[in-house]
């Protein structure tokens, strides 16, 4: 029996059954829908795409994968490479793993070691952000700020290694001036706080918070799992503020296989390389650097380069405001567009309520959850097809 994510599995409604996928369209036996997102936000280039698909089935004639202890192969050093000339300033060193939130637990094992190894043992403490969400292993559960994913640790008390702030700069210099001796680092989601509520905030916020953490020598770390690749109507926030440390899961491979990769800079890599065995990251998942993953990672990124995504990105985005232009109802907070996420937040989740079964029967594809009504649709979606989803959206207020 299948166990779900999320789910109270007694009272869980029956789950669609998928029998194909192709462009932005999941099948089910009775109907086709819009994926409008993404499947958890990763399958930017849609589903069935050829060269996608073949990528795979070549690296597959080769072999699928083989471990990286003491080994290496074409797929993973190619895309290392390709890592090292696509990102931004001295983002160099790739750490690969299987999932975000394993890639986020790499992160911050990287931000308290790096400290330790320079004898530095009182910098213990992660700062975040309320209303963070960082993944569900147990050490990304205790950085994040979020009741409804992660109540279990309120078995184990009081957070003691983890402070959380809003997106304020006050807010910000005053836990720095506050903490700064005990920080180890800080962990952001940078610009969109996702599954937290799909928060949006201000630049000016990260660029003060790298100040902050040059002035007082704490590491910075982007979460990009969810907002890399073009999410925020930017390649990487990181292209605007330079982290020490870049985390990417999600599109990476373009939603086809899960694979993630914690990128670090110079400085942070220089603080394990040493004679000394115990100045090594110990740290090594089964399936980092997965032949196939890597395989199909680099063509996404080829065609995210090729096929001028961003320029697709800024369409959505455009697309998005003018259909959603004066759309109100009492019942809604406020509606959130950047990039290619929009979201309607409403004041009671009980409006949402059924509004999944409604969208199915309107040939969208949604997933509602805490107050939050969104859409994260892949970037090959037609106008006419990403003006479906929206006007789905604002007609659940209609018939209400």
């Amino acid at each position: 029996m299948i166990w779900y994510p999320y789910e109270q599995m007694k009272t869980m409604k029956e789950p669609y059954k998928i029998i194909d996928a192709e462009g932005v369209f999941l099948k089910t036996p009775e109907r086709e829908m819009i994926d409008s997102v993404s499947s958890w936000w990763s399958v930017i280039h849609g589903y069935k795409h050829p060269a996608l698909t073949a990528a795979i089935k070549e690296q597959a004639d080769q072999f699928s994968h083989v471990m990286l202890g003491g080994l290496v192969h074409e797929p993973v050093q190619r895309l290392a490479d390709k890592l090292q000339q696509f990102l931004p300033g001295d983002l160099n060193y790739s750490f690969f793993s299987d999932s975000g939130s394993v890639a986020v637990e790499v992160a911050l094992k990287m931000a308290l070691q790096y400290y330790v190894n320079q004898g530095k043992q009182k910098r213990t403490k992660v700062l975040a952000l309320t209303h963070a969400y960082h993944g569900d292993t147990f050490k990304t559960m205790e950085v994040g700020d979020d009741e409804d994913y992660h109540f279990i640790l309120e078995a184990y008390g009081e957070k003691k290694n983890a402070l959380h702030i809003p997106s304020k700069i006050p807010a910000l210099e005053e836990a720095f001036e506050k903490y700064h001796q005990e920080l180890n680092c800080f962990l952001v989601e940078p610009l969109l706080q996702g599954a937290g509520g799909m928060r949006m905030y201000d630049l000016s916020f990260l660029v003060r918070a790298r100040q902050l953490c040059d002035q007082y020598g704490v590491l910075l770390i982007f979460d990009e799992v969810a907002t890399g690749f073009g999410r925020t109507g930017n390649r990487f926030v990181a292209d605007l503020v330079l982290p020490d440390i870049l985390v990417l899961g999600k599109a990476l491979t373009g939603g086809y296989i899960g694979h993630a990769v914690t990128v670090a800079n110079q400085k942070v890599y220089e603080g394990f390389y040493s004679d000394d065995t115990k100045k090594a990251l110990m740290h090594g998942p089964t399936f980092m650097g997965n032949a196939l993953a890597c395989s199909v990672a680099l063509k996404s990124i080829e065609l995210f380069e090729q096929e001028n995504y961003m320029a697709k990105i800024r369409r959505i985005e455009e697309i998005t405001r003018r259909e959603m232009d004066g759309f109100m109802d009492p019942r809604i907070a406020e509606v959130r567009i950047l990039g290619g996420c929009v979201c309607v937040e409403v004041k009671d989740p009980g409006v949402l309520k059924g509004y999944q079964q409604f969208a199915y029967e309107h040939g969208v594809f949604s997933r509602p959850f805490l107050n939050c009504l969104y859409a994260m649709v892949p970037y090959i979606i037609t106008e006419e097809e990403l003006v479906k989803v929206l006007a789905t959206m604002k007609a659940w207020f209609g018939e209400r």
